[in-house]
Order: C-alpha cells, then sequence, then structure tokens
C-alpha cells in the first residue's frame, strides 16, 4: 500500500505539472454551491479523475474539479464538488485533498454546504457562519497513523473554526446589508433526511444545523494548521411539529437562489484577508 505521504506527493507533482504558483487560500463549494467559480480568474481547471489519488463526485450538482486562479487579487485553489461518507468514500479520502491543498500552501480554508435548519429563528435561504460543530459521522478522518509531519497525534479543537475570520464575515455581511446567523453544524452520515424524533434529538444537543460533510475536512484543516471559516446555506427547515417533505431539487434550488449573497461575502473575504 502507498502511504498517504506518498500519494500527497503523488497528486501535488501533477498539479505542479500545470503551475509553479503558490496558493494561500482554498475553497470548497458545496451542494449547490459551485458558482463563485465565475468570480475566480481561472488559470488551470484539473478533472478529478486526472489528479492521483482523488475520488470521484458522484453527487448531483458537484462537478468534479479542481479550478486554480486567482480571486480578489489572491492565488486560490477551489474544489468545485467536494466528496461525502455516504457515498462510500472513506475519511481519509473525503479529506484527501485538504492534505494537498496544504502542500500547495494554503493557510486558510473556506468551506460551504447546504443544510437543514432545526433552530426556529433560522428560515429557509438563510446564511449561517459555522462557529462550532458536533461530529455525529461515527468516524473520524484522523483514526489511524498519524504522520507527525502532517500535524500532531491530538489536535486542539477549542477554535475549529477562526474567530478572528469569523468577525472578517461579519464586518463584509454588515458592510454589504446581508442578513447572516451564527451557529452549530451538526454532521450526520446520511444519506437520508432525519425523522422528527432525530432532529428533536440534534436540536436538544445543541445543534442549529444538521449536515453531512464539512466537518471531515474542518478536522483534517485543524490538524495541519490552517485556519478556517465556514457557511451553511439553510435549504429547508427541520421543525419537527411543522415538518413537510422535501426533495433533492428544492434543496439544490434553494441553495441556488441564496448562493450569490453567500458568494459575495466569501469574495470580499478573500479580498479583505491580509
Amino acid at each position: 500500500m502507498i502511504d498517504l505521504i506518498s500519494k500527497i506527493d503523488d497528486a501535488v507533482k501533477k498539479i505542479r505539472s500545470y503551475t509553479t504558483d503558490n496558493f494561500e487560500i482554498g475553497i470548497i463549494l458545496g451542494t449547490g454551491l459551485g458558482g463563485l467559480v465565475k468570480d475566480i480568474e481561472i488559470k488551470h481547471e484539473i478533472n478529478y479523475d486526472e489528479l492521483p489519488h482523488f475520488p470521484l463526485s458522484t453527487v448531483e450538482s458537484h462537478k468534479g474539479k479542481l479550478i486554480l486562479g486567482q480571486l480578489g487579487g489572491k492565488n486560490v485553489v477551489a474544489m468545485q464538488g467536494r466528496f461525502h461518507f455516504y457515498e462510500g468514500y472513506s475519511m481519509q479520502q473525503i479529506t484527501f485533498p485538504v492534505r494537498v491543498m496544504k502542500y500547495l500552501g494554503v493557510k486558510t480554508l473556506l468551506v460551504s454546504n447546504a443544510c437543514g435548519g432545526m433552530n426556529p429563528q433560522f428560515g429557509r435561504g438563510d446564511i449561517m457562519i459555522m462557529q462550532d460543530h458536533i461530529n455525529l459521522l461515527g468516524d473520524n478522518p484522523l483514526i489511524g497513523k498519524n504522520y507527525d509531519e502532517l500535524g500532531p497525534r491530538f489536535p486542539d479543537m477549542s477554535e475549529p473554526y477562526s474567530n478572528e475570520l469569523i468577525k472578517l464575515a461579519e464586518k463584509v455581511a454588515i458592510e454589504n446589508k446581508v442578513k447572516v446567523q451564527k451557529g452549530v453544524y451538526v454532521a450526520v452520515p446520511g444519506p437520508n433526511l432525519e425523522t422528527r424524533a432525530e432532529y428533536r434529538f440534534l436540536r436538544a444537543i445543541g445543534a442549529d444545523v444538521v449536515g453531512m460533510s464539512t466537518v471531515p475536512e474542518n478536522i483534517v484543516a485543524n490538524h495541519m494548521g490552517m485556519k478556517v471559516l465556514g457557511f451553511s446555506i439553510v435549504t429547508d427547515e427541520c421543525f419537527p411539529d411543522a415538518l413537510k417533505p422535501v426533495n433533492v431539487e428544492e434543496i439544490i434550488q434553494t441553495a441556488m437562489e441564496t448562493e450569490p449573497k453567500m458568494t459575495l461575502i466569501m469574495r470580499e473575504v478573500v479580498k479583505q484577508l491580509p
């Protein structure tokens, strides 16, 4: 078996055949949220199937491309489409691109996702800045051998989402008159949506929204010393006593309708990063 460091080197070598640029900012775009790519001055576009050891996106609305270019005057590497536990990938496969980003120079990671809102003060189409998370995926990408050159065996998670970046995002939102919420994201395996009883449970343990991604990438980013800023778009309201059936098409539609506001915030945050 090829060890993790060798796999990272293989992928980085392939990317370096396209460019020798250093990329300080990484971006992961979630369900229905690939539109930020339109704002990137693209220099190179690489399909995941061209990159050694990269999984392939199997989910509708996830294009499966690594975008290298400039946004807000800064070099960025963006994933247009991410991977999920429910697709059958291991936690190590899901987070492999984050490892590669670090080796390309990334110090700040911006992540986005679509989620279900459980906080009664949140409405469909709201943007939530992630303050914290709860991992109920039943697995962790750091289980197994630890490579000390990647990060410590027991990484601290007292600030999984950078307070400095959260303040910057709030400032940008106020400047651009975009309403934002703040809260806690809980990650579950999926792919089914939750039952009424599960929504009650998740709300009771302190979660504001629920989704099926982001947490593994955040853990690995923290393991490697990156600062993380996360955004969730509330695509459906998950109130147990007024629960209505939803479908994926509606979720994607809501994400796409709200996306321009989130894209605006992400673009301005990147621009204002030192």
